[in-house]
C-alpha cells in the first residue's frame, strides 16, 4: 500500500507541472502581448486567473471562502495571507478580482515558463539584499500609483519547519499601506498546508478553504504605527488559524 502511495505522489506532484504549463502554452501569444506594456497587466491578470483555477481543479482541489468583506473595484489594497504552499498563489488569485501584483521571492524565475512571466509581473525580492528590499518599495509604490493593489506575504517565505502555524510577520506590506494609505485585506488560507504543502511525498485533492476578514483601515496612521499593525494583523490571521483547528 506504502508503495502504492508513494507511486501516487510522484506522479500528482509532476502532473502539478504539467498542469502550470498547459495554459500556459495555450495563451501564450496573448500572455506575450499583455506584458508587453505596464497598461495591459489587468489582461494579463485576466488569463493568471484563468491558469490558477485550471491548476486548482485539475489538481482535484475544490475551494469555498467566506467573504467578511467585499473588496470595491477599481480600489488599491494591501493583500496579505499566511503562506505554507505553492497553491497560495493559485488560491489567491482565484479569490481575488481586483488586479493586484505579487511581491514574491526571486527563486520561482527558475520554474521554466512559469518563471518567464513571473519575472516579468511580479515585483521580486532578494531577502539577503537590502539594495533588492529598496527596490521593492519603488516597484510596489509604481504598482499602486497605477490604481492596482499588492499582494505580500508577510511571514517572508514558507518555514523550513511545517509544525510552525504562522512564522513572524515582516514590515514591508505594511509600510506600504500606511505610505499609501489603503486598507489592509487579511486572508487566511487553512488548509493548504495540508493539500499541498512542500513536503514531497504529502498532500492529497480536497476541499480548501478560505476566509477573507474585515479589512484593517490605515487612514492617519504614521510610519510610527507599522509595528502596531503588523502584530494586530498577525494576531487576526493567527487567531482564525487556531479557530479552523478546533
Amino acid at each position: 500500500m506504502k508503495i502504492f502511495k508513494i507511486a501516487f505522489w510522484i506522479l500528482w506532484r509532476v502532473w502539478f507541472y504539467v498542469l502550470m504549463a498547459i495554459p500556459i502554452l495555450i495563451m501564450f501569444p496573448f500572455l506575450v502581448v499583455s506584458i508587453l506594456s505596464e497598461k495591459g497587466y489587468p489582461y494579463f491578470f485576466k488569463m493568471a486567473r484563468i491558469w490558477a483555477k485550471f491548476i486548482l481543479f485539475g489538481m482535484g482541489f475544490y475551494y469555498t471562502v467566506k467573504r467578511e468583506q467585499k473588496l470595491i473595484k477599481g480600489k488599491s489594497y494591501m493583500i496579505v495571507a499566511n503562506h505554507t504552499s505553492m497553491t497560495d498563489i493559485m488560491l489567491m488569485l482565484a479569490l481575488i478580482k481586483n488586479p493586484f501584483v505579487f511581491v514574491g521571492k526571486k527563486e520561482l524565475v527558475k520554474i521554466p515558463l512559469f518563471g518567464f512571466f513571473y519575472k516579468r509581473t511580479c515585483i521580486l525580492v532578494d531577502r539577503n539584499s537590502s539594495k533588492s528590499k529598496n527596490e521593492v518599495f519603488k516597484r510596489a509604490q509604481s504598482r499602486l500609483n497605477q490604481g492596482l493593489s499588492i499582494c505580500i506575504f508577510p511571514e517572508g517565505g514558507v518555514p523550513d519547519d511545517e509544525s510552525i502555524l504562522l512564522d513572524e510577520f515582516k514590515d514591508g506590506a505594511f509600510r506600504l499601506a500606511i505610505d499609501h494609505q489603503i486598507p489592509i485585506v487579511p486572508i487566511i488560507f487553512p488548509d493548504n498546508k495540508e493539500r499541498f504543502s512542500y513536503t514531497f511525498l504529502s498532500g492529497s485533492p480536497g476541499k480548501m478553504r478560505a476566509r477573507i476578514l474585515p479589512f484593517i483601515e490605515t487612514k492617519d496612521l504614521t510610519i510610527d504605527h507599522r509595528k502596531e499593525l503588523r502584530d494586530q494583523v498577525r494576531n487576526l490571521i493567527y487567531n482564525g488559524l487556531l479557530e479552523f483547528q478546533k
